[in-house]
């Protein structure tokens, strides 16, 4: 019996890990409905056509997992490399830097996700040099440490097998973070 208790969260959710496991062309509407155990029907219920769930899906990337981190972060007792830290913990645990490497791939072809990763970047970057400031670095300085964190965050380099992939990933953090 198709499900008649979803939302649009539920499609948009189910839509970021489809990206994220198998890029644009996992995204396709029976794969979602199979996933959700839905109809092709119930999505319709929820978005006018499946160029307007792109749209919205694009939009959600940032809404819906960066916007309420960052504010979350920003708004607790930590220091500012620990927030960067628990901030780092997240994105790890959520495998969040496959979907970004997602968005940015369909950002190549979809003005909507490139917009969508503009605005990530921004968001993420303002964060990150707000909490290197707050630490007692420059703005350039701190801008600088910034971009080198989201660039490691997203980078695909995979550790020496020497060094265990935890060691490497706490060395960067404390190379780039402390003073």
């Amino acid at each position: 019996m198709p499900r008649g208790d979803l939302a649009p969260r539920d499609w948009l959710e189910i839509g970021l890990q489809l990206l994220k496991d198998g890029g644009l062309r996992a995204l396709k509407l029976r794969g979602l409905a199979q996933t959700l155990g839905a109809s092709t029907g119930s999505f319709y219920h929820h978005f006018r056509d499946f160029d307007g769930y792109h749209a919205a899906l694009a939009g959600y990337f940032v809404e819906a997992h960066i916007d309420p981190l960052i504010v979350s972060l920003s708004a607790s007792d930590l220091s500012p490399v620990e927030r960067i830290r628990a901030f780092a913990d997240h994105v790890r645990d959520h495998d969040m830097a496959q979907l970004a490497l997602a968005m940015r791939a369909w950002g190549k072809s979809d003005v909507r996700a490139a917009a969508a990763i503009r605005d990530h970047d921004d968001k993420v970057m303002a964060f990150l040099i707000a909490e290197l400031a707050a630490h007692g670095f420059e703005p350039v300085e701190a801008g600088i440490r910034g971009y080198a964190l989201l660039a490691i965050g997203l980078s695909q380099v995979h550790a020496d097998e020497g060094i265990e992939r935890s060691v490497l990933r706490e060395g960067l953090l404390t190379l780039l973070c402390e003073r």
